[in-house]
């Protein structure tokens, strides 16, 4: 985890989508530290203050391989989202949590629970929630993969109606 006493500079960038503007965080080595969307900015902010401290954004552009893979993402070219390199600071159950998430493959969802066995702590599906909703870098780390035991939409950090428009675009009927 970056060291708090140290204050943090990234770069943002702004990317129009089919659902909303994503603002988009990257270091100074053009690796995507978050994504989240224009009307959730002060959430995307706290959670950079959660996990680095003291932050400053600067407009500045995100590498063009980045913003070509989201596009390509976003007209269907589902597979790219693993061409984005992406790094976030939490703790460790976070970091296994959503280190596990990209395995997910697009089409498919898994609940809480499943994921809290497939990480070998079956009885910590609300760890797992917890730590997906504390996910930085939405669509990327594909916490909208999640879904209730019941199949059911619970809590999305963008809102439900962009984790069904996720979903379906990614061939999930709900």
């Amino acid at each position: 985890m970056a060291d708090r006493k140290t204050a943090q500079t990234f770069n943002i960038d702004r990317l129009k989508t089919p659902i909303g503007t994503a603002l988009l965080v990257t270091d100074d080595d053009g690796v995507l530290r978050a994504l989240d969307w224009d009307d959730y900015e002060g959430r995307m902010l706290d959670l950079l203050r959660l996990h680095y401290g003291a932050v400053t954004l600067r407009d500045a552009r995100a590498p063009a391989a980045m913003r070509k893979a989201l596009g390509d993402y976003f007209n269907g070219d589902l597979d790219r989202l693993a061409d984005v390199e992406w790094r976030v600071a939490g703790t460790p159950f976070q970091q296994k949590v959503w280190h596990a998430l990209p395995k997910i493959a697009p089409g498919t969802t898994m609940s809480y629970g499943a994921l809290a066995a497939k990480l070998k702590v079956p009885n910590a599906m609300r760890a797992v929630g917890h730590a997906n909703g504390s996910n930085p870098i939405s669509v990327v780390v594909p916490c909208h993969r999640l879904i209730g035991a019941n199949g059911s939409l619970v809590k999305y950090g963008g809102g439900l109606e962009r984790k069904r428009w996720l979903l379906r675009h990614e061939g999930v009927e709900v």
